[in-house]
């Protein structure tokens, strides 16, 4: 258990994992995080924008336009997959009971992000911890046209990779002492995080609730 719970920790410490796993272990994070639903958990935002600021130190000793390659292939393809996966196992993924790696609230918050958005969604989801990985199973589970898939999801992740890698390359490479404040950075971004999964929480609880008296009167 206590190998486990180290190995988990490890998962979430994104400078742990650029510094050891180096750009393999990025890609592969950043493929899981947004193709499969029980990778929700793992470090999304702050490990682009990190793995950028490490780049532009050489820390993380690869040039940017293989970081960014790689990484918006994880992205893309990523996605793909989760999309994939909702259309042909959807249905089962949905009815199966909560666990430690999914709950259904997470879908219904997902849902409330494409009522909310449309197709746009997958592209705002990308900003969007939990939704971003459950949108594309989403999408997959209600048969969205494949192209339009295809199109909202190659533009959400080029918004989200080079947004996100390239301006944390920036901050490296013109101010490389950020280094030294790489845990203000991260709980920046988990404070942003926090922020919007239990606002987003709140909102789908919000509508759920309104929805039931409706049916009732």
């Amino acid at each position: 258990m206590d190998q486990i719970i180290d190995f988990i920790q490890y998962l979430l410490n994104s400078e742990e994992i650029i510094r050891t796993g180096g750009l393999v272990l990025v890609t592969l994070i950043i493929f899981v995080e947004n193709g499969f639903f029980f990778g929700f958990f793992l470090p999304g935002d702050y490990l682009l924008f990190l793995s950028g600021v490490f780049a532009g130190t050489k820390i993380l000793n690869v040039p940017l336009w293989l970081l960014l390659a790689c990484i918006f292939g994880a992205a893309v393809f990523g996605s793909l997959t989760g999309y994939l996966t909702g259309h042909y196992f959807g249905g089962r993924i949905q009815n199966r009971p909560d666990g430690l790696f999914f709950k259904k609230k997470y879908i219904e918050s997902t849902r409330q992000a494409f009522a909310r958005y449309g197709n746009w969604a997958l592209i705002v989801a990308r900003f969007l911890p939990i939704v971003r990985t459950f949108a594309p199973l989403l999408a997959g589970l209600i048969h969205m046209n494949f192209r339009y898939f295809l199109l909202y999801n190659v533009i959400g992740g080029a918004i989200w990779v080079f947004s996100l890698v390239g301006g944390g390359y920036y901050f490296g490479e013109k101010f490389p002492w950020i280094v030294d404040y790489v845990h203000y950075i991260i709980f920046f971004f988990l404070g942003i995080t926090t922020f919007t999964v239990v606002r987003g929480y709140l909102n789908a609880r919000r509508d759920m609730q309104a929805e039931q008296k409706a049916e009732k009167v």
